[in-house]
């Protein structure tokens, strides 16, 4: 990871001052070494993420920082096997950063990942880690920290669960048996803009619902790549079998429109967003990037009557990607289909203007191709 992926907030931002923030720590290798997802009866609503010992130790060190910084609460946290989503709120000034805290805590289970992988390449006997470990602010169900019984921890020094950097190499170490789990630092979000704490504790709230959809509907989130519409190459999410429509028109609202909306002249805007929603109802395919606000509120209507559309997005797709929120919902129920012809750019955060032109003529072309076709 570069350094710069390090930098949590934007030049003179304070470090040490009041703030929430989203923490992420992730298993690189996304194995589930942290839990088991569980769907009762198929259910993604009842879906649930039953934790491993490593994972109530991973739980358990979250507690150990607040023990160490009273300034911090834990607003919400979610395990998931893979990986661990924490919100947490800075309530006054401290004397460390945030940045320094946070860093304490990845070292911390970074001895956790070491002390795992120690007991499962001794394959011994069932021990549990050091009941001194727990804290009385730990809740009940993350209090239990025994490793699974053909596993052992016996090697693992008290100190681990500490915080605290070991005055010396522990036995694993020394031996070469432990490797790390926790390989990438935690990433760290400030959540400061109106609405947007509310927004976060939902999407950690619905993590494991989100992948229980996944694993049962696995064709509409599974990228697939390569699929050539009018002499374009798009990957894409979603339904595929979207591209058979009958018919197919495009979103694109006109910035003249909305400057003369503006001035009070709204008749010309509404009634051409009106248009685009009265064709959805008789069964034409609606295709936008859905980049202004008027042309997001036109996919807002699309979603809540339940019409089928297609989304042109301005960026590929990464690795274990999903879409966010409505559309997550819309598109494990098949009537979302999101084409990309960019690869995946880490880097790319703001759509310019030029790609706003780019995005709104292809899907104009789009939509003239499939027109053409069928």
């Amino acid at each position: 990871m570069k350094e710069a992926q390090w930098q949590w907030q934007e030049p003179g931002t304070a470090w040490k001052g009041v703030c929430t923030y989203h923490v992420t720590l992730t298993v690189p290798s996304r194995q589930p070494l942290l839990g088991t997802l569980v769907i009762p009866q198929n259910d993604p609503s009842q879906a649930r993420v039953e934790r491993t010992a490593l994972g109530n130790a991973v739980i358990d060190e979250l507690y150990v920082m607040c023990k160490h910084y009273p300034a911090i609460r834990i607003y919400q946290f979610c395990l998931m096997p893979d990986h661990l989503h924490a919100i947490i709120r800075v309530t006054k000034v401290m004397d460390a950063s945030i940045r320094s805290v946070i860093r304490g805590y990845w070292q911390g289970v970074k001895k956790l990942g070491r002390a795992y992988t120690l007991a499962v390449s001794t394959e011994a006997s069932t021990s549990a880690f050091p009941s001194e470990l727990s804290t009385s602010a730990v809740p009940p169900e993350s209090s239990t920290l025994a490793f699974p019984s053909e596993l052992s921890t016996s090697a693992v020094p008290p100190e681990f669960n500490s915080g605290t950097t070991p005055q010396r190499k522990t036995t694993a170490e020394e031996s070469g048996w432990a490797f790390p789990i926790f390989t990438e630092r935690p990433f760290i979000r400030p959540l400061s803009r109106c609405g947007q704490l509310h927004t976060m504790m939902h999407y950690v709230r619905m993590n494991p619902q989100r992948l229980a959809t996944k694993r049962l509907m696995p064709g509409f989130f599974r990228v697939q790549k390569g699929i050539v519409i009018g002499g374009c190459s798009f990957d894409c999410v979603g339904n595929v079998a979207l591209l058979h429509a009958e018919s197919y028109d495009v979103v694109h609202v006109r910035s003249a429109w909305v400057k003369a909306a503006e001035h009070g002249d709204t008749q010309t805007l509404r009634d051409y967003m009106n248009s685009r929603v009265l064709k959805a109802r008789k069964g034409v395919l609606m295709v936008s990037p859905f980049i202004s606000p008027q042309e997001k509120q036109v996919m807002q209507v699309l979603i809540s009557e339940l019409h089928p559309f297609i989304l042109l997005a301005d960026n590929g797709f990464r690795d274990y990607y999903k879409p966010s929120d409505a559309l997550f919902d819309a598109c494990a129920a098949g009537r979302v289909l999101i084409l990309s012809p960019w690869p995946y750019d880490a880097s790319k955060r703001h759509i310019s203007r030029a790609d706003c032109v780019n995005q709104n003529n292809m899907a104009e072309e789009f939509c003239n191709a499939m027109n053409d076709i069928h």
